[in-house]
């Protein structure tokens, strides 16, 4: 019985890391940044095609903390970006910031 319990705590613990791992990154435009408070406003992007000619529909606006302040030096309101995140304690944390 314990083994069986192991096995499947680690088979859990194994999908859970490959799920994020494997997570894509994120499509969005820069609305705003306040570099007082280290944080981030991104409009994501949906990926595709929505009809025709779109260039993908606008999706919820989202804040972010920044993981690093450096990060929000590249980019301004308005910027394309592609983007990581995560969310812990119920607050969204940038990890990866890169302007298109």
């Amino acid at each position: 019985m314990g083994t069986a319990k192991f096995i499947l705590a680690g088979a859990a613990a194994i999908t859970m890391l490959a799920s994020s791992a494997f997570a894509d990154d994120m499509t969005g435009m820069v609305t705003s940044i306040n570099r007082l408070n280290n944080t981030i406003s991104i409009q994501q992007i949906q990926k595709g095609t929505v009809g025709s000619g779109t260039g993908g529909a606008a999706g919820a606006l989202q804040q972010y903390k920044a993981k690093d302040a450096a990060m929000l030096d590249a980019v301004h309101a308005g910027d394309r970006v592609t983007y990581s995140a995560t969310d812990a304690d119920g607050s969204s944390t940038l990890t990866k910031l890169q302007k298109q």
